[in-house]
């Protein structure tokens, strides 16, 4: 297979958003390197110089950087003098431009103006105010991805308030856990939404949350069906009539409250800086993503991933953003549906299209060809999250979605609201390969000896501060819980969690995470791999692969629920373990290899190896709550050696 599967055309270095910062700033674009080198040797002037090129609306102050040189990562801080709001900077342009589309998966298309939705973010600042809540208030939401979590989040930063958000189908425990966290003051819900066909009605699970956090003082709620609740009022009747003001804000003042998956304990409720939110988003946007005016962006998330915001810095760059609801592949009478977001995607002429290898995986396993099937002459890109992809799905990807464009695997995480290695619009796409770092992020991996190594794997790591690292957790003892974190492998390093591999050519790539790194015979591998060769396999519907110990070692647990009409033979079997063999190595070839009917996964939508391993060992899953699907835990705890294939 060719490595290099696409390459961007040579006007690239001259009309593309990275080429004309390049040039602005007296760098050459066809040497990112050096581009890349006085991003992180000068972080002050390259954030400056972001600011500048994004039109960021505030006040910078004197100061980019003050450097703290006996804990630099720690305690430097950017723009300390700066004010700025982040909602006036997404919700700048032209009243007559189109801002949000909003769709659902049962086919309903709306737009809204930029001015149809600043005067809905005023009307509803307004109700804030009236509601008692000021700056530094937490505002939460338990909302579908529709226009009223948009504008509730809009408003609430307009007025200096903090937003936090869950998805309406986490469960009362998990809810109450995350958002419990940061003393609520007013709260945003939908007592019922649609998904996959179904209408899910949660009242009563609003009132046993509401009851939960007496900080609530006032519940909004959504939708057309509005049960009656105490101190409940209707979305429309909750703001007034008002102008739009913003209130500027310093650079380190809390925007959003992000949430760990919490599978390892109470989820971690992670403070993000306004100015380093827009800062790092205008960054990926603009310069990697290239996005421009009057563009078209989606990403299949709910309301609780970092997607979501990631997703609406969009609005900064003055791109509209599709706001869409419901499942992305829907089941009917004739088999699975794979079309909604496709026909999303062509009638919203999108331009930026994000999903997660899972999706890909699916629509390859269903055969369906989206680039066949819809007309998507306006798709410039098609970005990745959520896992590693594999290097199979990079082709299938460029043959049966469209040849031209880039497709950029990103990575990065919650902590940081963005990426350490993503995608640009002037490098080739290389198979299997996240195209470069970051700019602005010292990348690297390390070794055991703190070494920075290239073509071998060790922890992805960041050696030099950026706007986007965490103001602190919520809670007791927060710094110490984050330095903790983050920083207790490495002193003042940002060890991020990730097993990686720089390459040759300045791209990366993912194997797993390190909490969930095998390590058979005492040699550490990924998993990302194994999931790679398993996704190879018509038969397997989805996978899960962990270690189990065994006699002061580990050995490799593969379990695979299965397509209907598939068996694990022992002939199936031996295939899955050939094809492992071949696309990695003999090490990674599992031991055991379990039939399952379902695959642990957080409401966050990650596979959840941990829990499983957790459970054969007949151990307590400490956050049970965080999991989408915890009773399918029980068929691990049962999983016998003896029978495995």
């Amino acid at each position: 297979m060719p490595s290099v599967l696409w390459t961007p055309a040579p006007a690239a270095f001259q009309s593309s958003n990275l080429a004309r910062f390049c040039l602005t700033n007296g760098f050459d674009p066809r040497d990112y390197e050096t581009l890349h080198r006085w991003s992180v040797s000068d972080p002050g002037a390259f954030w400056r110089a972001v600011w500048d090129f994004g039109g960021v609306i505030g006040d910078p102050g004197a100061i980019a950087l003050l450097r703290d040189d006996q804990a630099p990562m720690t305690q430097s801080r950017f723009f300390p003098d700066a004010s700025l709001n982040l909602a006036e900077n997404l919700l700048r342009g032209d009243d007559g431009q189109i801002a949000v589309i909003e769709a659902d998966e049962g086919g309903h298309f709306r737009t809204l103006t930029l001015g149809e939705l600043r005067r809905l973010v005023a009307s509803t600042a307004q109700g804030l105010r009236a509601a008692g809540v000021v700056r530094g208030d937490s505002v939460g939401g338990i909302l579908p991805n529709r226009v009223e979590g948009l504008v509730a989040l809009l408003a609430a930063l307009s007025i200096g308030a903090i937003w936090s958000s869950c998805s309406p189908d986490f469960g009362a425990a998990a809810i109450v856990d995350r958002l419990g966290q940061i003393g609520v003051k007013v709260l945003f819900a939908a007592p019922c939404y649609r998904y996959a066909g179904k209408e899910h009605d949660i009242a009563d699970r609003l009132a046993e949350i509401v009851a939960a956090m007496p900080t609530v003082t006032t519940l909004v709620l959504t939708g057309d069906d509005k049960p009656a609740m105490p101190a409940a009022v209707a979305f429309e009747d909750f703001g007034a009539d008002a102008p739009l003001a913003f209130e500027r804000m310093p650079f380190d003042h809390p925007a959003y409250v992000l949430y760990t998956s919490g599978t390892t304990g109470a989820p971690k409720a992670i403070v993000h800086r306004t100015g380093g939110v827009l800062l790092q988003h205008l960054k990926e946007h603009l310069l990697h993503g290239d996005v421009r005016p009057g563009d078209v962006m989606s990403w299949y998330t709910n309301t609780a991933w970092m997607m979501y915001h990631w997703l609406l810095s969009g609005l900064a760059c003055g791109a509209a953003v599709v706001l869409y609801d419901g499942a992305p592949i829907l089941k009917t009478a004739d088999g699975l549906d794979p079309s909604p977001l496709w026909k999303m995607a062509q009638r919203a002429r999108v331009t930026h299209f994000g999903t997660s290898p899972k999706y890909l995986a699916t629509l390859a396993a269903e055969g369906y060809a989206p680039g066949r099937l819809h007309d998507l002459s306006s798709l410039r890109s098609l970005l990745s999250a959520g896992a590693p992809v594999s290097p199979s799905q990079f082709d299938w990807v460029y043959e049966h979605v469209k040849p031209e464009m880039i497709f950029a695997s990103i990575s990065g995480g919650t902590e940081i609201i963005g990426c350490f290695l993503l995608g640009s619009p002037i490098h080739a796409v290389r198979r299997g390969e996240l195209t470069v770092k970051g700019l602005g992020l010292a990348v690297a991996v390390m070794d055991e000896r703190n070494a920075p190594v290239i073509g071998r794997q060790g922890d992805l790591v960041c050696t030099e501060p950026f706007p986007s690292m965490p103001l602190t957790f919520c809670g007791k003892d927060g710094d110490a819980r984050y330095h903790a974190t983050y920083f207790a492998a490495r002193r003042e390093i940002w060890t991020h969690g990730d097993v990686a591999e720089m390459t040759a050519h300045g791209s990366g790539i993912i194997h797993g995470r390190s909490d969930t790194t095998l390590k058979p015979g005492g040699v550490r591998i990924g998993t990302a791999e194994i999931y790679a060769a398993c996704e190879s396999f018509a038969e397997i519907e989805d996978c899960l692969v962990f270690g189990a110990p065994v006699e002061g070692d580990e050995e490799i647990v593969l379990c695979v629920k299965l397509n209907d009409g598939f068996e694990l033979t022992p002939e199936f079997a031996a295939q899955i373990r050939r094809a492992i063999r071949e696309g990695a190595s003999p090490r990674h070839v599992p031991h055991r290899i379990h039939l399952v009917q379902a695959i642990p996964y957080t409401l966050n939508g990650k596979r959840v190896e941990g829990a499983a391993r957790t459970t054969l060992e007949g151990k307590p899953v400490k956050n049970i709550a965080s999991l989408a699907n915890p009773a399918c835990l029980e068929e691990y705890r049962a999983l016998d050696r003896s029978k495995a294939a």
